[in-house]
């Protein structure tokens, strides 16, 4: 017979009851923000110098590629091939800067503040510079010089941390380093260009989705899918790895290996972003926050989101480049920034770095 005290402590809930309606909230997160996304598609691709709406939208992607209206030539030829490299740009850095994260353990780990994202902008200035072609192929210069030389700042990042344990505040510190010499080799490169290659540097340094295209969309579409089905089977290791690398190795990971491999996979996701629309801040690093805010750290949820969360942001600043001066298109690399720093002020204030 239970006594009066007893009766009166409420029983707490169960762990796995607990554990299911903490998943059941997450899975809530991620449906609502794939349905943000789908609507934001619709929005950006409605938008423009010559307006459209959600009816003409469904009916000219119903249609397909082929109908030869007005609308369809301005869906498939103009606006589609923008609005997917927006949404896989931003997903590549929202997946990039969520692995960071993780890996470092700091919560301002991005590939804009680890110079990462300015190593891939050196190398593809230096292919516009040089006229580099790959196989004769114009297109593929730019990725594989912006990849060659992100995948430099990494090793040079990854080295210098290994020398001191893989300390997160050296690696951090070792990222602004990179960052700094690569932005002066970019100043270097915009010093020895003629006008014309300069102006070309300049307002592709600013990151602007003009000259978006479907090259871009499938080259930068294959190294994110790549990217991926890559992770999904490490998931497991990069959630054991955020508890700690001595946990993590107490479990049989061996976590030089996967911060080396998960570096290089970075700088390849970075290096498919930049080459094509240029250097975008502060995805990389707002992308995870909102994620970890509203999924928590398990990388099963938390990864997935940031990939989303990416893509989802990036389409809302595209949106806000379009509205702001009706008729012209703002670089939407500035847009990002000016979103960008305020959030970043907001965590700072409000105490959110661990």
């Amino acid at each position: 017979m239970k006594t009066v005290v007893e009766n009166a402590i409420p029983e707490s809930p169960k762990p796995k009851r607990i554990y299911a309606e903490l998943n059941r909230s997450r899975l809530r997160f991620i449906s609502l923000t794939a349905v943000a996304l789908i609507l934001i598609i619709m929005a950006d691709l409605g938008v423009g110098a010559s307006w459209m709406n959600v009816s003409d939208v469904l009916n000219t992607l119903w249609l397909g590629p082929s109908g030869d209206s007005l609308h369809s030539t301005i869906i498939w030829q103009l606006r589609l091939p923008l609005t997917l490299t927006c949404l896989v740009v931003g997903a590549s850095l929202g997946l990039a800067g969520g692995l960071m994260q993780t890996l470092l353990a700091n919560p301002l780990a991005s590939p804009y503040t680890l110079g990462v994202s300015a190593a891939a902008g050196f190398g593809a200035a230096v292919a516009m510079l040089s006229g580099l072609t790959i196989f004769g192929h114009a297109w593929l210069g730019i990725p594989v010089s912006a990849f060659i030389t992100s995948a430099l700042s990494t090793l040079a990042i990854f080295f210098i941390g290994k020398g001191r344990n893989m300390d997160p505040k050296v690696l951090i510190l070792a990222g602004i380093v990179v960052l700094f010499f690569f932005q002066a080799l970019q100043s270097l490169v915009q010093y020895m260009a003629s006008p014309e290659v300069l102006q070309q540097i300049v307002f592709w340094l600013f990151g602007s989705l003009l000259k978006a295209s479907w090259t871009s969309v499938w080259v930068a579409g294959v190294i994110l899918i790549f990217s991926l089905v890559y992770v999904a089977p490490q998931i497991w290791a990069l959630t054991a790895l955020s508890a700690g690398d001595e946990r993590a190795q107490s479990l049989g990971i061996r976590t030089e290996k996967l911060r080396l491999r998960m570096f290089f996979l970075c700088s390849l996701l970075t290096a498919g972003a930049v080459s094509f629309v240029g250097t975008i801040g502060f995805i990389g690093l707002v992308a995870p926050h909102l994620s970890r805010m509203l999924v928590g750290e398990d990388q099963r949820f938390y990864l997935p989101m940031a990939t989303m969360m990416g893509a989802l942001v990036l389409a809302l600043a595209s949106l806000v480049s379009k509205l702001v001066v009706p008729g012209t298109i703002i670089p939407i690399g500035i847009v990002t920034s000016l979103v960008g720093v305020p959030f970043l002020l907001y965590l700072l204030v409000s105490k959110r770095f661990a």
